[in-house]
């Protein structure tokens, strides 16, 4: 068996080169990325995080594989909802195609460091402070009312104009650059103001993301791991299906018993255990109900009157 030092090594190394080669192999300089293109990136990086699963599997036991696929599952299912608020950012700075790889990027760079924060933090504050158990699934079920009753808003005017009062930018893009010159002085872009964004909405989506996966376990590794897979393939799954996310009319139903479910979980973990495998056959099962009603509706939509 690997020690926990060895594994955390390793990890962190696999997460650099898979970030280079993402964004200097597959993804290398600014360009359109096809739906084509995107689904095969999407299978790749989903193939990459079962096969991590069957390493800790391998390495760690059948509960911990368990634990690792179920969170993996919660933040993928919750990253496909979070991809409608990156349209609505993209559209308002009005980013194209060919550069919105690269705002996603970065992003994501950012959302590595913020979440180890995150992570450990609540880890250590559970296991110190036993009470904040009952806190964050009190949260976690605001969060799912919060979810279900929700309209899509752009936030990114709200943000950006507070944004522009600190940062001095350009009204207009300068190729995929995150600086211009402008008079002879150095300002941002648009681009730039639109990577901050990401970055301050991904720091929002962690506060449900994260204690939800700390229902499920409070192992660091696991939360941490399978929280990064997930985020790992956010972009190319933005690419794949960005449009048919409309088409999910039903998800963040799904998503919302999710939330309220470990949210319940974790309130009555005192009391009551409910098994991972459990946690992960009912949190499957809503998702893939609510998609195939989301499809169904769609279909049905498109249907012309007879």
């Amino acid at each position: 068996m690997i020690d926990t030092t060895a594994m955390w090594t390793g990890f962190i190394v696999l997460v650099a080169v898979l970030l280079v080669l993402d964004l200097g192999v597959f993804n290398r300089g600014s360009k359109h990325i096809s739906v084509r293109k995107a689904v095969y990136l999407t299978l790749f990086w989903i193939s990459l995080a079962v096969a991590f699963g069957a390493f800790v599997y391998i390495e760690m036991g059948a509960d911990k594989a368990a634990e690792y696929f179920a969170g993996y599952v919660v933040e993928k299912a919750m990253s496909v909802d979070n991809l409608f608020v990156f349209i609505l950012i993209f559209g308002y700075f009005a980013i194209p195609d060919e550069y919105q790889h690269k705002a996603l990027f970065y992003g994501i760079v950012g959302a590595l460091l913020f979440r180890a924060v995150f992570v450990f933090a609540g880890v250590e504050l559970l296991e110190r402070f036993h009470f904040i158990m009952y806190i964050f699934g009190a949260f976690l079920i605001y969060a799912a009312i919060k979810t279900m009753l929700k309209k899509e808003e752009g936030g990114g005017n709200r943000i950006s104009k507070i944004m522009s009062r600190w940062i001095k930018t350009s009204p207009e893009l300068d190729g995929d650059r995150f600086f211009t010159v402008k008079n002879g002085v150095r300002i941002g872009t648009p681009l730039l103001l639109c990577v901050i964004v990401i970055e301050l909405t991904d720091i929002v989506f962690a506060l449900d993301s994260i204690p939800a996966i700390l229902a499920i376990t409070t192992d660091s590794f696991i939360v941490y791991t399978s929280n990064i897979f997930a985020i790992l393939g956010l972009r190319s799954l933005y690419f794949a299906i960005r449009g048919s996310l409309n088409s999910l009319v039903y998800l963040k139903y799904g998503l919302g018993i999710v939330l309220a479910f470990v949210g319940i979980k974790m309130l009555v973990s005192e009391f009551a255990e409910i098994s991972v495998a459990a946690s992960l056959a009912f949190i499957g099962s809503v998702l893939l109900v609510t998609i195939a009603a989301s499809v169904i509706a769609s279909r049905r939509k498109s249907l012309p009157d007879v």
